[in-house]
């Protein structure tokens, strides 16, 4: 198989990143309909109803504006316009996502905290789509830098470069087995499986972007690395937590 795969049916080129990504947020909300049936959810169904919507919103805004942000584009025009609007980063939709919840939770008055139920189908819907953006290559800006390590790939463009989708396969791997171990410990304060998603993931694309081709930065860090900086200062309290508890197993 060649990278970018670029399957065709019925002599029509096949988008695999954008259908995996579809795939993505299909099953990704099954599974958390699989999980909240076999869940005691405390927030009401309109409630959830009303945070899901404000996390769509919230992700939905975050993924472009972070996006624009990796590669702004400060020239005004109908091809800079059209290739804003097809922008995106999961990382932007993250934190725009978790912004949008709180946001919701404080207009409707919920003080339960969401996040839980949601942790692990992120996982897989993300898994799903970096299967997609390791396909499409060079196609995607998902790729690393050139390598001449054992790990080096052709990605489409003839260079051996950081697979950095698969890289970031195998730790949603095992991140999903060990918050799915998590969830299971009984004492253990609502929300605290989804702060742990968030600072692990996003501590893991904070030193994966040293191997990624930037080349916009702001006081020598890419727009991601800033954001997820942002995420860990909003985490800081469960970090320090995380810390103490090491600190003290020792």
């Amino acid at each position: 198989m060649n990278i970018p795969f670029e399957p065709e049916l019925f002599g029509i080129e096949v988008n695999i990143h954008l259908l995996l990504e579809y795939l993505a947020f299909f099953i990704g909300y099954k599974y958390y309909r699989y999980l909240r049936k076999k869940s005691q959810d405390t927030i009401d169904s309109s409630n959830r109803l009303s945070i899901i919507l404000g996390a769509a919103i919230g992700a939905l805004i975050g993924s472009r504006v972070v996006g624009f942000l990796e590669n702004p584009m400060f020239e005004i025009g109908f091809n800079n316009l059209v290739a804003l609007l097809n922008t995106k980063t999961i990382m932007g939709g993250l934190f725009g996502g978790l912004l949008g919840v709180e946001i919701t939770k404080k207009i409707i008055g919920e003080s339960k905290s969401s996040g839980d139920l949601f942790t692990l189908p992120i996982i897989v819907g993300i898994f799903i789509g970096r299967i997609g953006c390791f396909l499409s290559g060079t196609n995607e800006f998902t790729y690393g830098k050139e390598t001449h390590s054992f790990f080096g790939m052709n990605l489409g463009d003839g260079l051996y470069r950081h697979p950095l989708a698969l890289y970031e396969l195998a730790f949603l791997l095992v991140l999903f087995f060990f918050l799915k171990k998590e969830m299971t410990k009984k004492k253990q304060e609502s929300g605290t499986v989804f702060k742990h998603f968030m600072i692990a993931y996003f501590t893991f694309r904070f030193f994966l972007e040293f191997l990624k081709p930037n080349v916009f930065f702001v006081f020598g860090l890419s727009s991601i690395q800033i954001l997820c900086i942002l995420c860990l200062a909003y985490y800081y309290k469960t970090v320090f937590s995380i810390f103490r508890i090491k600190n003290n197993a020792y």
